[in-house]
């Protein structure tokens, strides 16, 4: 759930990151994705072969996440009128939610049978410390440019 809830929020900072109109670049979601797997092949150590078997389904793996979590979108800034509409948005974000993570164990699946255990292990926790890493930079920049 924690990995969700950082893909989520990341989403969200890059959203905002790319709308930036103050002279910094915007954001380049092909080159972050780069960045991204060059971090992961360096940090778990992934050979070229492995690499090249492992990043398709990655994607494909993210590109179905985002889907998922663009559902969630619609709800994050709406609070609903009544009882039962809150219901209904509790209820909703729930299946969602359950949606996201049926979804990564269904890839840790397919990825388990492209790396060994401890490799996906690595991979995993390289993401996580990436993601920590975009945060903590991204939020550095904001007060860079707050003036704090």
């Amino acid at each position: 759930m924690r990995k969700l809830l950082i893909i989520a929020l990341l989403g969200t900072a890059l959203t905002a990151f790319a709308q930036q109109k103050d002279g910094q670049p915007k954001f380049d979601p092909e080159r972050y994705q780069a960045d991204l797997e060059q971090f992961i092949t360096s940090e778990a150590c992934l050979t070229p072969t492995e690499a090249a078997k492992f990043f398709p389904v990655y994607r494909e793996m993210m590109k179905k996440q985002h889907s998922v979590f663009h559902q969630l979108r619609k709800y994050r800034h709406i609070k609903p009128a009544d009882e039962q509409g809150c219901r209904e948005a509790i209820l909703l974000k729930d299946e969602v939610d359950i949606q996201a993570k049926e979804l990564q164990q269904q890839y840790h699946q397919k990825f388990l049978r492209i790396l060994t255990a401890s490799k996906l292990y690595d991979v995993i926790k390289a993401e996580e410390k990436f993601h920590r890493q975009s945060f903590k930079r991204m939020s550095e920049r904001k007060k860079q440019k707050s003036g704090k």
